[in-house]
């Protein structure tokens, strides 16, 4: 998957500064995925924030201003060729209909909003391997009926 330049640019300077996409959100005031998904242009910066991080990783702040620009959602191929974004890919495709059924037995029929929204990554220390926890929160839409 081909990156956008500005994605390079921020990833060379984090990796420069030694600094976590936790590290960055902290100084920010964001959570670690919202700044994960910045850098990927998937996510909509103020142009505040951008000047914020162009400081904190000592770049330009005009060159960031391109974060402040409504991005275009979704990121490479239909079917991801990346191994942990095909598991994901796989996880939709396995469990997608088990929890829409869920879903509209607790909710009634709608959807989970990506708008208003939230992503979280924790590491899950197990004995037989550590263990990816990945808490997804968005709100409920119910369908309008007229």
């Amino acid at each position: 998957m081909e990156l956008p330049e500005i994605t390079s640019k921020l990833l060379a300077a984090k990796k420069a500064k030694r600094m976590t996409f936790a590290d960055i959100g902290k100084a920010l005031g964001k959570d670690e995925c919202w700044v994960a998904a910045l850098f990927y242009c998937q996510a909509k910066a103020t142009e505040e924030e951008t000047c914020k991080l162009a400081k904190l990783l000592e770049l330009p702040c005009e060159e960031l201003k391109v974060l402040a620009d409504f991005p275009t959602k979704g990121l490479g191929p239909v079917v991801p060729t990346d191994p942990l974004i095909y598991r994901l890919y796989e996880f939709i495709q396995v469990y997608g209909m088990p929890i829409k059924a869920v879903v509209h037995e607790k909710f009634g029929d709608g959807i989970m909003s990506l708008i208003d929204f939230s992503v979280h990554v924790d590491k899950e220390q197990d004995p037989k391997g550590d263990r990816v926890n990945i808490t997804m929160s968005g709100k409920f839409l119910p369908y309008k009926v007229w």
